[in-house]
């Protein structure tokens, strides 16, 4: 391997998706101001929307997901919206 080309940062992190709770630790340098521990060790947390237990590819389910009511949003903000012609 070549020196000086990999970063410094490189640590053991726990990942969590949040969806369903699902945790694993793999080598990241992803930044995290969290951390949680883990079998009695401590590491950085890096909370994801979606992993491979959630997604609908993996898992086969499909999933809706309207976060902060957008679809709603969208629907309230052109309901009096015309079309010209």
């Amino acid at each position: 391997m070549k020196k000086g080309i990999h970063p410094e940062n490189y640590r053991f992190v726990c990942f969590k998706d949040t969806s369903n709770g699902d945790q694993f630790i793999t080598r990241s340098t992803a930044p995290s101001k969290e951390t949680v521990e883990v079998d009695g060790t401590e590491y950085p947390l890096v909370k994801l929307e979606i992993s491979n237990t959630s997604h609908p590819f993996y898992t086969g389910k499909m999933k809706f997901v309207d976060t902060a009511g957008r679809v709603d949003k969208f629907y309230n903000k052109y309901k009096n919206f015309k079309k010209k012609q």
